[in-house]
């Protein structure tokens, strides 16, 4: 969970996120999903830390928390949200569509080694 410039144990960087509005659980019962933003810009932002522990996949968690995450952030004046997705998971990919997200480009990461 932790990205660039964090700082601190995965659990400080997520009571961190979570006191500034940053990343939100769903909760049923218990925790059983997460997402968060970051990557403001002036007219939009990203969408990241889309996340489902395994034994509570395939109940619809991770795309409820994603749309009401969505829902809020354009309500707050963002004139869209965008978010990276990996190509190869077709689950994902067909959840992000059905809710709005379109693709726009492929990005990749290279990581040059001497």
């Amino acid at each position: 969970m932790r990205s660039i410039g964090d700082r601190g144990s995965p659990r400080d960087v997520a009571r961190a996120r979570i006191a500034e509005d940053r990343l939100f659980v769903w909760e049923d019962g218990t925790l059983v999903s997460m997402a968060g933003w970051g990557g403001k810009t002036p007219n939009g932002v990203r969408v990241s830390f889309a996340y489902t522990p395994p034994t509570q996949r395939r109940r619809g968690y991770a795309t409820s928390c994603v749309v009401e995450l969505t829902r809020r952030l354009l309500a707050e004046g963002n004139r869209y949200c965008c978010l990276y997705n990996d190509l190869a998971n077709p689950t994902s990919n067909a959840i992000y569509h059905r809710i709005g997200y379109r693709p726009l480009a492929d990005a990749a990461v290279y990581h040059l080694v001497r």
